[in-house]
């Protein structure tokens, strides 16, 4: 009898892993054909902010820490990139590397003050300091005050891919997408990934097992940081420009709008969270209808109806349940 029922687990854990490889599969295929068939500045803002919020979700998600300050880490990488490939004339990718440097630094000094609170203290540190970086890039020479960086230029991929294309613009971007979530995947998969979801469900026993607390969380805010960083500064190559707008706190407001919209704790979630966002934002640009009361609205009845956030309610389904989609939040 126990061996008709593991066969049959097997069975179930095959068939679960072969849709999922299906969907995985139609999804790709979808985001190749994506620039023949929708305006391709606006896929590439959508796999920005995709990435932006999958990096926020890995803290928010999988260690249990609400930041309202990575908006420092998103447009401070903007203004590196966008400082060194104009000013100092360095190639697209040199200039991006050097953007999710100098964010993981931002991390790593934000998170060492940081972490040393719980809750709402956290998130107001995570606030607080991130305030006062938006007044220094409003104060600083380099970042040009109000006006921000503009006319950076795209520039070549290592030498000889014109990114003017917005084809190729497309593609790099969509590269840069996968191998974030490819990163992020692999780092909640790991063993590291497993002693964060530990902490964030009982702190105390993770302690008492002999973990450095302090230690897990400080990595999850740089690995946090280094991501979201990323996003910014493809952000500042695709749009040609970095502003306070991108170190605002309302830019730390949004990414945890996408986050809960979608479903924290799962790696598609946030993925469709910004998706939805972004897709409003563009759509209403041009109404007379302020978009921050829609995305308002619709905030309100995914948190009334959806308490999981959409793809989190689709996974607790019987039919996310049936087709092996596992919500452990």
């Amino acid at each position: 009898m126990a061996d008709i029922t593991d066969t049959i687990r097997t069975e179930r854990s095959r068939t679960a892993l072969s849709v999922q490889a299906g969907f995985l599969a139609i999804g790709l295929l979808l985001l190749l054909l994506a620039p023949f068939f929708f305006y391709p500045i606006f896929l590439m803002k959508l796999l920005c902010f995709a990435l932006f919020a999958c990096a926020f979700n890995l803290l928010l998600g999988y260690t249990g820490l609400l930041s309202f300050g990575h908006a420092t880490f998103f447009g401070g990488a903007a203004y590196f990139t966008a400082y060194t490939v104009k000013a100092w004339g360095l190639p697209p990718e040199l200039g991006i590397l050097i953007g999710v440097a100098g964010a993981a630094f931002l991390g790593l000094v934000m998170g060492f003050f940081a972490i040393r609170r719980q809750g709402i203290y956290f998130a107001m540190i995570t606030l607080a300091l991130s305030q006062m970086f938006f007044f220094f890039c409003l104060q600083a020479k380099f970042t040009e005050g109000e006006d921000g960086i503009q006319s950076v230029p795209r520039g070549h991929l290592f030498g000889f891919i014109d990114l003017n294309s917005s084809t190729n613009m497309y593609y790099f971007v969509l590269g840069v997408f996968i191998v974030g979530v490819l990163i992020i995947w692999r780092f909640i998969n790991s063993p590291f990934g497993m002693i964060l979801k530990s902490i964030r469900e009982n702190e105390n026993r993770a302690i008492s097992l002999g973990y450095s607390v302090a230690r897990y969380k400080l990595g999850a805010f740089v690995m946090s940081a280094a991501l979201a960083g990323l996003a910014g500064a493809v952000k500042s190559i695709v749009f040609q420009f970095a502003t306070l707008t991108d170190v605002a706190w309302q830019m730390s407001g949004e990414v945890i709008l996408m986050t809960l919209l979608g479903g924290i704790g799962t790696l598609i979630g946030p993925l469709f969270g910004a998706g939805l966002v972004v897709a409003l934002e563009n759509y209403l640009a041009t109404s007379e209808f302020p978009v921050t009361i829609i995305t308002g609205i619709v905030f309100m009845i995914c948190v009334l109806i959806f308490r999981r956030g959409i793809i989190g309610e689709f996974y607790a389904s019987r039919l996310g349940r049936k087709l092996g989609f596992v919500y452990r939040r």
